[in-house]
């Protein structure tokens, strides 16, 4: 019987820290607000801009032979091309219909 003690309270600590973890955490999704509300604005004409300035330094990169670096930087532009991209679709999406 001595060998089943410690195992005994190993699963009731570990019993009672899931416990509390999963209240915690259902309190805070109580009480968080939903994401809908969120609102969230994106300056689309600036991540566009900011995009063609990381094309035109990728550009300038790989004429000087950088191109690790102009790789990256066409990422970078990509990245905020689609980031533009899902801000503007983002905001199209959330408009009242038109019959209502």
């Amino acid at each position: 019987m001595r060998h089943t003690l410690p195992l005994r309270r190993t699963l009731t600590a570990v019993l009672t820290t899931t416990l509390l973890a999963g209240g915690v955490l259902l309190g805070q999704t109580a009480t968080a607000e939903p994401a809908a509300a969120a609102r969230m604005t994106c300056n689309i004409d600036k991540l566009r801009a900011d995009a063609h300035k990381e094309r035109n330094r990728a550009a300038q990169l790989r004429r000087l032979g950088a191109r690790t670096e102009a790789n990256r930087a066409v990422a970078r532009a990509d990245a905020l091309e689609r980031r533009a991209q899902q801000c503007h679709d983002a905001e199209n999406n959330n408009r009242p219909p038109l019959w209502k």
